[in-house]
């Protein structure tokens, strides 16, 4: 038989099954690995000893790594400030940011970093390669190819960024009410843009800008809207809907919230973000738009200065004098790959399951 415990005493029951001592406190048995076994009394398995090794002792992981919230005060990061958080970490944002921050600024001060007349030429220096203070050379009607480049880029992202947002504007409205109230102005808007999807993007442009004699790029922002929106509304109405079957946006309506109230502070914040990351993605989609138009003479037209409009002079004489091309589509290419990365690095920011 087992030895009594010097320290626990007996149990005796008194009249009535009454136990004086009161209950034992639970016991587990643990095999000792000599044959025998050992006592542990649930008081020291929850001992202090035992809770840090769970919640942090010296040399473990702390409070802040079992439970990040712990460690910025216990509030939760919201999908925005988790979002600015990722980016600030993605070197693909950070390159295209510089990338796009310098083609803004050329396109405001362009004579910051060319000092010349884009629309001086000298026909004595035609075709010819670089000199001093013209490291591009000239193009066929004698003008500075580097002048031409740097003011290029005023149009091309003045097109980029009204155009995006015209389009984003316009269709997430149209997308976001349809999808909100649904009905008829739903099924409508969906059979429009159908429409508008079936009208190919080169052939509409060569039509519409045809009939038009502007020389401003305010004909082309218009024409890129008319055809961009459908995609933008679809997008919009898409998360709109999937918004507004969350729990929050029903428990604003039992509570008695209006349509306004709830499309305003519930569900458009919620539903936005996949509509910044098509409009990011499709700037610079618009800028090659305008660009492939100028080319083929219905987008931006003399004495506009645009990358298209010198991709197209410098197209015949690519073999006699490539610098003519070469400049202007390598400054109309990276201001296209800088945008779309960014739209890139902002999806996955905004999309937790690409993280």
């Amino acid at each position: 038989m087992p030895e009594p415990d010097p320290e626990r005493p007996e149990r005796s029951e008194g009249p009535g099954g009454y136990d004086p001592v009161g209950p034992r406190p639970r016991e587990a048995m643990s095999p000792t690995g000599q044959g025998g076994a050992m006592d542990l009394a649930l008081e020291e398995a929850e001992s202090v000893e035992g809770i840090e090794k769970v919640h942090g002792a010296p040399g473990g992981p702390g409070p802040s790594e079992l439970y990040p919230s712990a460690a910025s005060g216990g509030r939760a990061r919201s999908l925005w400030s988790d979002a600015w958080h990722q980016l600030r970490r993605n070197p693909v944002f950070i390159v295209s940011s510089l990338m796009i921050l310098f083609l803004v600024i050329i396109a405001i001060w362009p004579q910051l970093i060319a000092s010349g007349d884009p629309l001086h030429c000298e026909l004595s220096k035609s075709q010819q390669g670089s000199a001093p203070g013209h490291p591009f050379g000239y193009d066929t009607q004698g003008c500075d190819v580097y002048t031409r480049t740097v003011y290029g880029a005023r149009a091309s992202i003045t097109v980029g960024v009204c155009a995006t947002l015209g389009a984003a504007l316009l269709g997430s409205a149209l997308g976001g009410l349809a999808g909100f109230f649904g009905g008829w102005g739903d099924a409508l808007l969906s059979r429009v843009a159908d429409i508008f999807f079936g009208i190919p993007v080169i052939l509409g442009g060569l039509v519409f800008l045809s009939v038009v004699t502007s020389t401003t790029v305010w004909p082309v922002v218009g024409f890129i809207v008319l055809l961009g929106w459908p995609q933008l509304a679809r997008i919009a109405r898409g998360s709109v809907i999937t918004a507004k079957q969350n729990d929050y946006v029903q428990a604003a309506r039992a509570l008695g919230a209006g349509n306004g109230r709830m499309l305003m502070r519930h569900v458009a914040p919620n539903a936005v973000a996949p509509v910044i990351v098509v409009a990011t993605i499709a700037l610079g989609t618009y800028i090659a738009l305008e660009a492939t138009l100028s080319f083929l003479g219905v987008g931006l037209r003399p004495p506009t200065v645009s990358w298209g409009i010198d991709i197209s002079n410098a197209a015949s004489q690519i073999r006699n004098a490539p610098h003519m091309l070469l400049y202007p589509a390598g400054a109309l290419s990276l201001t296209v790959l800088a945008f779309i990365m960014l739209g890139d690095a902002v999806r996955d920011a905004l999309d937790p399951k690409l993280r």
